[in-house]
């Protein structure tokens, strides 16, 4: 699954975070309501947590916003204002569950898992499954086959796959494999994205006829069947 954290707490962020990738999520995080608005609104999510005080635009607002615009994806709200008038507010703007701070992780996932069953339940199958040209992704079972051949990956190396395989057929640069893989919003000044995309290339493209994974000179990388 893939989750978007939108929290300005640092510390809550990379907590909550780190606990979902060990889980087996796909995590991006957002530091404030614009960025978290924006991402959002252009890309996909099984589920939201949404810290309900953020700077510039807060979080009851996001989710308002993003009701507005039919954009149904469930929202986890977060914040240190329990009571029931607070809670009502909450639910009232849009969102689905709502859970004071602090918090147990385990109550965190629970609610996370529940929203989202109820989500696929009510609404369209969920994808699970990417594919490009030979290549195949089951995101249930983080599993990746070319060929029928299971093709082993690291789970960094599963990352960069699925945001490929999710921007199939585009120019992916490295500013968004920085902010979508490994969630820094700057340059590291470091080689790791070359790395990683080397390891990548030999495990996906190595001993078959058909590279999939293309370096696109002074822009950054396209996964599709052309050459």
């Amino acid at each position: 699954m893939r989750i978007l954290i939108i929290e300005d707490d640092n510390q809550v962020a990379s907590f909550i975070r780190k606990g979902l990738i060990e889980s087996g999520w796909n995590v991006d995080v957002a530091d404030n309501g614009k960025d978290g608005l924006f991402l959002a609104a252009t890309e996909r999510y099984d589920a939201l947590i949404v810290d309900r005080m953020l700077p510039g635009v807060d979080g009851l607002t996001v989710i308002r916003t993003l009701r507005a615009s039919e954009n149904k994806t469930p929202a986890l709200v977060l914040s240190a204002l329990g009571e029931v008038d607070d809670r009502v507010q909450g639910l009232k703007a849009g969102g689905d569950d709502y859970l004071v701070k602090p918090f147990a992780f385990s109550e965190l996932v629970a609610r996370l898992e529940a929203l989202v069953r109820r989500s696929r339940s009510a609404g369209e199958a969920p994808v699970t499954v990417l594919e490009v040209g030979d290549l195949k992704m089951d995101l249930l079972r983080r599993e990746v086959y070319r060929s029928g051949r299971k093709i082993e990956l690291q789970p960094r190396e599963f990352q960069l796959l699925e945001f490929l395989m999710r921007h199939a057929g585009q120019v992916v640069t490295r500013t968004m494999l920085l902010e979508g893989v490994w969630n820094y919003h700057f340059d590291p000044q470091t080689n790791v994205i070359d790395v990683h995309v080397s390891r990548l290339r030999a495990k996906i493209d190595r001993d078959f006829p058909t590279p999939l994974l293309h370096t696109v000179r002074g822009a950054g990388y396209r996964l599709d069947t052309t050459a």
